[in-house]
């Protein structure tokens, strides 16, 4: 009873994150719905970054890849990699979901720190990362959880729901606390290291303004795109865990 006493609370606080807030944040009201501007704004940033590099890429391919297309054909071969070493042999059709994720997240973390945002001003706080606010890791961690109870039960249709009795029905509470705390931990430690991140430079910078915060913004950089991978690697992990049915 005190296990699922807890899932209930984990529930509840789950949906309670979107009311987190660090810092002033500005606001669009469109129609009935309160807007995010800043998130918006720095998505959109993102999102016509990844699609003017792809357009400017794929456009017009050569026999002898240029350097771009030789760069785009890596990171395909490398989110093929992961998806299929996650998997299994069922990889294909989660390709595009897989690095979409790791894309996204990797040109949001990187974007805090070489993009000047903080030159631009705004009526209510300052732009930032996406991932730098808990609204798009929330976000990112339910896609992922939409995916692999997708892919679940596509595969095995309501049988799927017979992993939450396994090895013995005794479990169950901690099996359906399992997918509460799956994007919770996911959404959290991505707005956790990225949060951090920005927050060691800024103060850095305040303190040591020349020489000190150069490294740290190179370490950074690099953990920004770990961080990036860890993300991508457990959601294709998930998605492999429902289609296998083994924990």
């Amino acid at each position: 009873m005190n296990i699922l006493l807890c899932s209930v609370n984990t529930l509840k606080t789950f949906f309670e994150i979107s009311s987190v807030e660090v810092g002033q944040h500005l606001y669009w009201q469109l129609g009935g719905f309160q807007v995010h501007a800043q998130v918006l704004i720095t998505s959109w940033v993102v999102i016509a970054i990844l699609l003017v590099s792809a357009i400017l890429v794929v456009r017009n391919p050569q026999t002898i890849p240029t350097f771009g297309q030789n760069f785009f054909e890596y990171v395909l071969e490398f989110i093929r990699d992961v998806s299929k070493t996650q998997i299994g042999e069922e990889y294909g059709p989660w390709v595009p979901f897989v690095g979409t994720m790791f894309l996204f997240i990797f040109v949001s973390n990187w974007s805090g720190a070489l993009l000047p945002w903080k030159i631009i001003q705004l009526p209510h706080g300052e732009l930032a990362a996406p991932t730098n606010d808990i609204n798009t890791t929330v976000a990112l961690a339910l896609l992922t959880s939409v995916a692999y109870f997708y892919a679940g039960l596509s595969k095995k249709g309501l049988a799927y729901f017979g992993k939450y009795i396994q090895p013995t029905p005794i479990l169950l509470p901690i099996n359906i606390l399992e997918d509460f705390t799956k994007p919770l931990s996911l959404s959290f430690r991505l707005f956790g290291n990225i949060l951090a991140d920005e927050l060691v430079v800024v103060v850095l910078v305040s303190l040591v303004p020349l020489v000190v915060p150069i490294p740290v913004m190179f370490l950074g950089l690099f953990t920004s795109g770990i961080q990036a991978l860890i993300f991508a690697t457990l959601a294709a992990a998930y998605i492999g865990e429902s289609m296998e049915g083994h924990h």
